[in-house]
């Protein structure tokens, strides 16, 4: 019988750095699949997207700027390095999603298969970030803040947050869209759920 030792181990800056960095990359990937099919997704993220298609303007581009003002947030909430760390995440996934499109060219692919392959790769994604203490930003820490100062759950907030989204991509795009975009969001959500069990990963 295998004898495991529970004991907790930290995360060095090296294991971080690398943590992040594959994160990142994949969900950097991800959203170039999404983009590519035209879908949207929730969160800050789908802000930008929407906000994209509407304007002609790079995701990376857009998804930096709106990033901004939930930094000073997040310094107060989570502390410096999560901050840090979210401020480095959220650059290096702008700067991937522009530099993506230029080395890696999609000419066919189903929406639902896109969907299922955005869903994946950011869920699998955004493991990677949360067991190094990372994250993208944006409606995530509104959420926690709000669940502070007013008990209401963050785990509601991000919902209602993605139901007004999508609510209104409803009314811009084809339901079509909005229709595979929603499997994307179902494939994402469920990886998280099953996976992101801090009891069952000992490191920190």
């Amino acid at each position: 019988m295998v004898t495991i030792d529970e004991t907790k181990v930290a995360h060095s800056a090296l294991d971080d750095a690398q943590g992040l960095g594959l994160g990142v990359f994949l969900c950097g990937l991800g959203m170039h699949v999404l983009t590519h099919v035209g879908l949207i997704t929730g969160q800050t993220a789908g802000i930008a997207v929407i906000l994209s298609y509407l304007t002609g303007w790079s995701f990376g581009a857009v998804f930096f700027v709106i990033n901004l003002p939930f930094y000073a947030l997040a310094y107060q909430r989570l502390g410096l390095q999560f901050t840090l760390k979210s401020l480095a995440s959220v650059t290096l996934l702008s700067v991937i999603t522009t530099l993506l499109p230029l080395g890696f060219t999609i000419q066919t692919l189903h929406p639902a298969l896109g969907a299922v392959i955005f869903g994946t790769t950011v869920g699998i994604g955004l493991l990677a970030m949360f067991r190094h203490n990372g994250s993208l930003g944006g409606l995530g820490v509104v959420a926690l803040l709000i669940q502070d100062r007013y008990g209401f759950k963050a785990g509601y907030v991000q919902l209602t947050s993605d139901a007004v989204i999508f609510g209104v991509a409803a009314l811009l795009f084809p339901i079509s869209v909005v229709g595979w975009s929603l499997l994307g969001a179902v494939v994402l959500n469920l990886i998280i759920t099953f996976n992101h069990r801090r009891d069952r990963y000992i490191a920190t």
